[in-house]
């Protein structure tokens, strides 16, 4: 039997690696390597990383508590899917998480966030000058999230979190076309400007708009075919996160004919 010190740092070892598994995986998704809708493969995985499936299947269940994968008992782990018609209820509750921060910064702004938000706007007004859509991107996403450093606890930033790691192929695809790019930006600097305002209302309401604004680029770049629910294994029900598959129709059974004796 292996000494309690032995096991307290397996347990340790596991964590750490499931958390480096975790981010590496959530890197893969989110740039589209693992498709959404697609099936994971576990021991790909491992193989990939040059680990155990352990650590791998730990990660699994993170992303999914996350929101980025749903597994399907019986049948394994999915990148989830999500429909349009789920994504424009994601922006919605963006737009709200979005608005209290932003009135909160404008309340109090803490030392430092107006110059971050700043040059933060400066770096994608450039990369929108130069059609960079990946750097923009990129930057859109540090802005979003010193927002919500600045105005909102940590409890709200990993909700606001979570909605973004299921819309974030949809976002990415929104802000492709430059003009869409230069019009995100346009909203940026009104926020940064309501918040030096120390108008709380007026941030909210720029805060609120921008995400709507979001909102309508998404519906404007997405096909009326993308409003499905993703894959048939991905069946709402069951507990959160373990959605049961669909059931096969009951099949008829044949009739029985009587024997003549």
């Amino acid at each position: 039997m292996a000494p309690p010190e032995a096991s307290t740092l397996e347990i340790l070892r596991t964590h750490s690696l499931a958390s480096v598994a975790g981010r590496e995986i959530e890197r893969l998704i989110l740039g589209g390597e693992i498709p959404a809708g697609s099936r994971i493969n576990e021991q790909a995985l491992a193989d990939r990383l040059g680990i155990s499936r352990g650590p791998v299947r730990e990660a699994i269940r993170g992303l999914e508590r996350s929101g980025l994968v749903v597994t399907v008992i019986n049948q394994g782990s999915y990148v989830r899917k999500v429909s349009a018609a789920e994504a424009l209820e994601l922006y919605d509750l963006r737009a709200l998480i979005t608005g209290e921060a932003c009135a909160t910064i404008a309340a109090n702004p803490p030392p430092g966030a107006l110059a971050r938000l700043k040059a933060l706007t400066g770096a994608m007004a450039e990369a929108a000058t130069a059609d960079d859509a990946q750097r923009y991107y990129g930057l859109n996403l540090d802005f979003h999230a010193a927002l919500l450093e600045a105005g909102a606890g940590p409890r709200a930033q990993r909700i606001y979190a979570d909605l973004g790691n299921e819309l974030h192929l949809f976002r990415r695809r929104a802000l492709v076309a430059p003009e869409n790019m230069r019009e995100s930006n346009r909203e940026h600097a009104a926020i940064l400007a309501a918040l030096r305002s120390r108008d709380p209302d007026a941030a909210r309401r720029v805060g609120e708009t921008h995400i709507r604004n979001g909102k309508r680029r998404f519906a404007a770049s997405t096909p009326a075919a993308e409003n499905d629910q993703g894959p048939p294994q991905a069946a709402t029900g069951g507990e959160p996160g373990h959605a049961r598959p669909t059931p096969d129709p009951p099949r008829r059974r044949a009739p029985r004919i009587a024997r003549r004796r």
